[in-house]
């Protein structure tokens, strides 16, 4: 797709596909199975980083760079509002099942969450020290992707560090569960997207490395881009960013270099009790 600079994407529970397109300062929604986009967003953004569509409909998106909040596009509407004054881009959203939105402020070194019952703008730490790069259990170092589980725990692919954090709910000090400081894991270099399948199964886009990583069964492999050489290639990534899955277990990449979104579909012979996502599994289409 040409004029297309893709960092974030999101795919609702119908299959809905909605990109960040830095380049335009547009919200691009693609219904699923079109080949075009039928809707944009704009209103006012900057180079949109990321973005999150709730089940209600609503869709949160960064507008850091220039406006420095977090903004709400209310489901069925053409208008946003500003939900969270933040200090640094959204380079990832994620809104846990207490309806609390979480912001990664990359080079702040912090992320920031705010309850969206609450009226107000002001953000709360969840993570990190206020401006501050550190690798100790309670600093962050560019961190940029976000996942929060059903128990509340927080993952943060900690770019700068080469790990991945998890903070257990309320706080501030994390273990280090993948990468740099997680022996007998994978080697990371800097971790961006985070999320996890319905077996519990980690995916991270490892982007300075090119590729794609996946935990399993027999624990952590690389699943694709395993030559770490960037290309644009249909087997090839160049700095992929952000992940997200549709109803039916496809997988969507962001290949932010190669400006295009990759799409790996679940074969329908997967094995349940096999490593999850295989090569021979997928096939890969642009968009």
């Amino acid at each position: 797709m040409v004029g297309i600079d893709p960092y974030g994407l999101f795919v609702n529970i119908n299959n809905t596909l909605y990109v960040a397109n830095r380049q335009s300062g547009l919200i691009l929604v693609w219904p699923q199975g079109s080949v075009n986009p039928n809707q944009t967003f704009s209103g006012g953004l900057s180079t949109p980083y990321s973005l999150y569509s709730t089940l209600s409909g609503d869709i949160y998106v960064d507008n850091g760079a220039s406006n420095n909040q977090l903004d709400k596009w209310p489901f069925n509407t053409n208008s946003s509002v500003n939900v969270m004054t933040i200090n640094s881009e959204c380079y990832n959203i994620f809104v846990d099942m207490s309806n609390t939105i979480y912001c990664s402020m990359t080079f702040y070194h912090q992320i920031g969450k705010k309850w969206l019952n609450d009226n107000g703008t002001t953000l709360t730490a969840a993570a990190g020290v206020a401006g501050a790069a550190g690798s100790s259990a309670n600093y962050l170092y560019y961190p940029i992707g976000i996942y929060v589980d059903v128990n509340f725990n927080l993952y943060v692919g900690d770019c700068g560090n080469d790990r991945i954090q998890v903070f257990s709910l309320g706080q501030m000090t994390a273990t280090t569960t993948v990468g740099n400081g997680a022996p007998g894991t994978i080697t990371l270099n800097c971790p961006n997207s985070i999320i996890f399948d319905a077996n519990g199964y980690i995916y991270i886009t490892d982007n300075y490395n090119h590729r794609l990583i996946g935990s399993g069964p027999f624990g952590f492999r690389c699943l694709f881009g395993c030559t770490e050489v960037a290309g644009s290639a249909p087997s090839q990534l160049y700095y992929p960013r952000t992940l997200s899955f549709d109803s039916y277990g496809n997988l969507f990449v962001t290949d932010q270099a190669n400006y295009r979104i990759q799409k790996f579909i679940l074969a329908s012979n997967s094995c349940s009790k096999c490593f999850k996502i295989e090569l021979s599994d997928y096939i890969i289409e642009h968009i």
